[in-house]
This record gives C-alpha cells, structure tokens and sequence, in this order.
C-alpha cells in the first residue's frame, strides 16, 4: 500500500475489500490491501482474464473522454473514479484541450485521499467525498461549481460503477438527477458487467464481492439499455467495450464479448 501524508483516512476499514481498491489491484497499482488482493485474486481464479477486462474498461474510459473533447466538451464530471491511476481524465483530456476542466467523485476514502494527492498542483481538476446516489452532495458541491458550469455540456462518466448501484437504489431515478441537470449537447457514459458473457465466472464474481462493501448487480444488455433513457445513444450504441469506436479496428479481437462489459455513450439533444 502506497503511504499517504498524514496515513490512513481514519474511517478506511482494511478488513473489507472495496471495488475502488481490487480494481486498482486489477490494474496493477499499489493502492490496495491484504483483503482487496485475496478478494482479486478468488476473482481471478474464476474469471482468469479479469486483469485484461480491466484495462479493457479503462481504455473505453480513454476513448470516451477523447471523444468528448472532440465534440467540443471541455468539462467531465466523473462519478466513481476510483484510486488514480494511468490515464486519468485530467490527464487525457488536458492532453487534448489544456483548459479542460475535471471533477472526481469517489465514495472510497483511500481513492478520495490518493485523489487528492495527485491534484495537489493539478489545475482544473478537483475531487468530491461523495456518493452517486445523493446527487446534491455532488452536483452543488463548492468543488463541482467551481468548475462545472451546467449550462454548458458536460460528460458525466459512470464507467465500471453502475453494477454496483442494486435496482432497490433505483438507479433510473439518480441517473434521471444528473441527466435533468445536463445542457443539451451533453453525454453521459456508462460501462457495465454483464453475465451474458463468461456466464459462469461472472456469477462467481458476484457470489466473491457479496463479501465487499461494493456487492455487484449483472444486469442484460437492455436493461444496461434502459439506464441512457432520455439520451440518444452514439453510434455504434450499446455494445462490448472493445467495439466502442475502436481506435484500431483490428484491436477488437475475434472475441469482443470475453470483454463481460456492456460500454455506450448517450447524447442529450
């Protein structure tokens, strides 16, 4: 585990396994404990390719971001970010257009402390303690409206975090919070598990994280579908994260499904 000024945020419970920190583990970083590893590894073991769909998922989260900033967006609020790693939003769309503004939200102490260690003297780019599911803790934070003005387009990522938000949450109901308060031209992304792919291991993936502070909700294609309502999805649509405009055609493999990852972007016309 990488040592934070100051130590641990006091309410970490390194007993538990948080998403935030067994992706981190996914994606080779160090921001992670004895119980984030065991958990990642049990995964592993039913699911051997889980590394690769982890860096699958963020190299969607790259091509998003690029996107956006091609379309003309210059701000992205990104809700589940997650511990900081290689290719963080800042960092791709500032490349792009330095003037991009960012703003992260986490739930999880040990990615918010890392955040916030990492933007130390990072300009336009903040990070919000917060929670998706309490949309005022996040859009009227003195952080967001510092830098996200919602009268212009914004592009609200919620990549790798739906899954985690169980139908008892009504997770159509928070999207419908963010998206009301998004300006035409806006986008929103998601990428999703799903067990319409490596059936089996996925539903040991959900079985091992029932153990986590994050339990995993698979849901099918339409219904990861019905999370863009009120958007109009860009081409191609909702497809495997692989095949989500490609940057290199003959980087999608003759098997995009092993990706277990649903990956769209919708538009708010």
């Amino acid at each position: 585990m990488t040592s934070l000024p100051g130590g641990l945020p006091k309410v970490v419970d390194v007993e538990k396994p948080s998403a935030a920190r067994v992706y981190d583990y996914y994606l080779g970083g160090n921001c992670n404990f004895a119980a984030d590893r065991e958990l990642a590894k049990k995964v592993a073991t039913a699911l051997p390719g889980v590394n690769e769909v982890a860096r699958i998922n963020r190299a969607f989260l790259g091509r998003v971001v690029r996107y956006c900033v091609k379309a003309g967006i210059r701000q992205f609020l990104d809700i589940g970010s997650g511990v900081p790693t290689v290719g963080n939003v800042h960092e791709v769309a500032q490349q792009v257009e330095p003037r991009s503004r960012v703003v992260y939200v986490d739930n999880e102490p040990v990615a918010v402390a890392h955040s916030e260690m990492i933007l130390e003297d990072v300009d336009l780019a903040e990070v919000v303690h917060a929670d998706l599911r309490d949309p005022a803790s996040i859009l009227e934070s003195p952080h967001t409206r510092a830098l996200i003005d919602f009268d212009q387009p914004v592009a609200v990522l919620m990549v790798a975090l739906l899954h985690f938000i169980p139908d008892s949450d009504r997770p159509l109901d928070v999207i419908a919070a963010y998206r009301d308060r998004m300006a035409p031209g806006s986008m929103l992304a998601i990428s999703h598990v799903t067990d319409e792919s490596l059936t089996e291991g996925m539903h040991r993936l959900v079985e091992y994280y029932a153990s986590s502070t994050n339990p995993v909700t698979m849901r099918k294609h339409d219904q990861v579908k019905s999370l863009f309502s009120g958007l109009e999805l860009v081409a191609p649509g909702l497809v495997w994260a692989p095949e989500w405009q490609p940057e290199d055609p003959t980087s999608v493999g003759p098997h995009p499904e092993n990706s277990g990852i649903h990956a769209g972007v919708g538009l708010k016309t």
